[in-house]
């Protein structure tokens, strides 16, 4: 799909009291979604009345089927280095512990924007030929752009300078959950160009972030 001005939007789920925070992405500037305690139905209809073209999202796809975690989350990886990321257990290890509140969050909001049109990325090519959908994972955009395993350590001030680096302005992003709200949409937007890598498969969802850089 070709298009002349492009949307992305990128969005940080958190548990029930800290919601969702968002951006979108269209030439550089940023909008906010400014209702953090909003529902997941109200931040999908704001996507869609945005027409976003891609959505990238900080939450996982999908439980695991039979073990601890997913295999796109074993396979993370950046230029052959292996990433450590959140392992997702299977929905009823999770069931009855508010730790999983978040990753039910995330669902909730997956289910609402398929409810609003947006297609989960499942692995085909040419995904850009409809509204799309996936999920991707901050700390790995800041490692695949900067080509090796950044610490997460002072994570605030290294993916600002990140975002200043990439032409976006981060003045207006004023928490770190905003902070990796834009670098989902960054995702978003590497997608788009068909600019990313993907890890995983169908059954447990895929986890996209953008080529890394050599």
């Amino acid at each position: 799909m070709i298009l002349d001005n492009p949307l992305f939007v990128g969005i940080d789920v958190g548990g029930v009291k800290k919601g969702f925070h968002a951006v979108a992405l269209q030439n550089g500037v940023t909008r906010i979604w400014d209702n953090a305690q909003g529902t997941a139905d109200s931040l999908a209809q704001w996507c869609k009345s945005l027409e976003a073209d891609v959505i990238a999202i900080d939450s996982p796809c999908a439980w695991a089927r039979d073990s601890g975690s997913r295999r796109c989350e074993r396979m993370l990886a950046v230029n052959g280095e292996r990433l450590s990321c959140f392992a997702t257990p299977e929905r009823q290890r999770a069931e009855g512990r508010k730790f999983y509140d978040w990753v039910r969050n995330g669902e909730n909001l997956y289910l609402a924007l398929l409810r609003h049109g947006y297609q989960l990325y499942s692995g085909e090519e040419d995904a850009c030929s409809k509204k799309v959908m996936f999920e991707t994972f901050p700390n790995a955009v800041v490692c695949a752009l900067e080509g090796r395993v950044i610490p997460a350590r002072q994570k605030s001030a290294t993916r600002r300078t990140l975002l200043s680096r990439l032409g976006i302005d981060h003045r207006a992003l004023a928490t770190i959950d905003h902070v990796d709200a834009a670098l989902c949409a960054v995702a978003a937007r590497s997608f788009f160009f068909d600019d990313f890598q993907a890890f995983g498969d169908e059954t447990e969802g895929f986890i996209v972030i953008p080529s890394p850089r050599q």
